[in-house]
């Protein structure tokens, strides 16, 4: 049970959204938005975060929205993993957010919240990384269409009365062939060692990496390592984990040095199989 009162909204456009937003935040009332909830719920809970109104996102059509539309797939921020798993639009992104969470908690994780939220791990932003996605931002100027990695470094980076409406993957990296890689320290569905997604695009290998450090991530330097005609497989595999761009994750699920283990076995399947 949340441990203090709030007020509920329920807009039906962007536009009702981010006026609610800002009339709430102009009240001090710590407004937040809402689409699944399971860790605005979870966070409450451990007295972490307060507010004294969510706005349920999920009453807007744009941000509900999954389908194929001009060579786009688009897909809401209010989309569950579940349903993105089970419509399969992305076979990437399905496979990615099936490791996510038991199947309860993915019923309730939304896309948007996944790769919004305060976990570190993030990894629903893996695929849409190594895939160049674009994303829809609802601002107090209107919609706004800006490339992921834009506002993507380390986390979100967004003003506080913004949400993101939407993401769009082009089709053409649907059908790449690719490689999903999860390690965890004991269960099928926990949070990860390392996950790593890879696609192979005009015989470049595009990858990004969660839990090698404490945010997600995709290096350039780390791809031309990976992609470089001109070095063997294990100096390419020692020049990227020398640069990984921060510190190797350490916490109770794995050691750094482990996890640089773990990562050399990843890296080597990743070119045994895309290479």
């Amino acid at each position: 049970m949340i441990p203090f009162d709030f007020e509920y909204y329920k807009p039906e456009t962007v536009e009702e959204a981010l006026n609610l937003y800002l009339q709430l935040d102009s009240e001090r009332k710590k407004p937040l938005y809402y689409a699944g909830g399971s860790e605005i719920i979870s966070m409450a809970r451990a007295y972490n975060v307060y507010t004294e109104a969510v706005i349920d996102i999920k009453g807007i059509p744009e941000c509900n929205i999954q389908e194929l539309r001009d060579n786009e797939l688009i897909i809401g921020s209010a989309v569950t993993l579940t349903q993105i798993a089970e419509a399969n639009l992305f076979p990437l992104l399905g496979l990615t957010v099936q490791r996510i969470a038991d199947h309860t908690m993915q019923d309730k994780i939304t896309l948007g919240g996944n790769i919004c939220g305060t976990i570190i791990y993030k990894e629903a932003i893996l695929p849409l990384l190594i895939s160049n996605s674009k994303v829809i931002i609802a601002t107090q100027n209107g919609i706004k269409q800006v490339l992921l990695k834009d506002v993507f470094d380390k986390r979100i980076n967004l003003n506080h009365e913004e949400f993101i409406v939407s993401i769009i993957v082009d089709s053409r990296f649907l059908s790449l062939p690719y490689l999903h890689v999860k390690r965890t320290k004991s269960d099928k569905i926990d949070y990860p060692l390392i996950t790593t997604t890879a696609i192979k695009d005009n015989n470049r290998i595009n990858i990004a990496f969660s839990g090698v450090c404490n945010y997600p991530f995709r290096s350039i330097l780390l791809e031309n390592y990976l992609n470089d005609i001109n070095l063997e497989r294990n100096i390419k595999i020692n020049n990227i984990i020398n640069n990984i761009p921060d510190q190797i994750l350490s916490d109770l699920s794995g050691s750094s040095d482990f996890r640089k283990f773990m990562l050399q076995k990843i890296l080597t399947e990743v070119l045994e199989k895309l290479e």
